[in-house]
């Protein structure tokens, strides 16, 4: 993939990356879904204006890649500080390829959003590390509601598109890898 271009690695910085005889390589592709996956996405329903344009991205990409129908699950949370409680019962739940999180924190008169802000990464993040799941984070921390705007569908693009492209990629290429090795099991006393 050319960095931030969205194609796959035939040209570019990346593919002079990926040379023959350096072990295993393994890359995603970001417009075709394997069949029958599941997908969930949580999204929070403060400046829905925004999320809900998040959203509608998010599942036009996901349906373009080939997501079959009734294979995509959506979930409403209050606020962007919700988003990881939920992502992580999704993800827990064994059902989905993916979870994505759209949501939009936007500075305000106090730094109340830098706080919102980094607890939702840090949740997201763990959230994706501890169910070994592509967990995305499609939140907004905009300080502006025109720099919002502009980041869901407007001038600067849709980050809920690029989110799901994002969670495609990440569906197919942890598809070509092994899942890590369980550690064994501790049997009982052997006293």
């Amino acid at each position: 993939m050319q960095f931030g271009a969205g194609k796959p690695a035939t040209a570019g910085p990346l593919a002079t990356l990926l040379l023959p005889g350096l072990g295993r390589q393994w890359q995603g592709t970001p417009d075709r879904l394997p069949a029958g996956v599941r997908v969930a996405i949580v999204v929070s329903r403060y400046n829905d204006a925004i999320t809900g344009r998040l959203l509608q991205g998010a599942v036009a990409t996901l349906q373009a890649a080939g997501l079959e129908a009734g294979h995509l699950d959506v979930a409403w949370v209050p606020g962007a500080f919700e988003l990881p409680l939920a992502a992580d019962r999704l993800a827990a739940s064994g059902a989905y390829a993916a979870v994505i999180c759209l949501g939009a924190i936007i500075r305000g008169e106090t730094t109340h959003d830098q706080h919102i802000a980094s607890a939702v990464g840090q949740g997201i993040e763990q959230c994706s590390r501890a169910r070994g799941l592509p967990v995305l984070f499609g939140v907004l921390t905009c300080n502006s509601l025109d720099q919002a705007q502009a980041r869901a569908g407007g001038t600067a693009g849709n980050k809920g598109e690029e989110c799901a492209v994002a969670a495609i990629e990440m569906i197919t290429l942890l598809a070509q890898i092994s899942p890590p090795a369980k550690p064994p099991q501790p049997q009982g006393d052997s006293r």
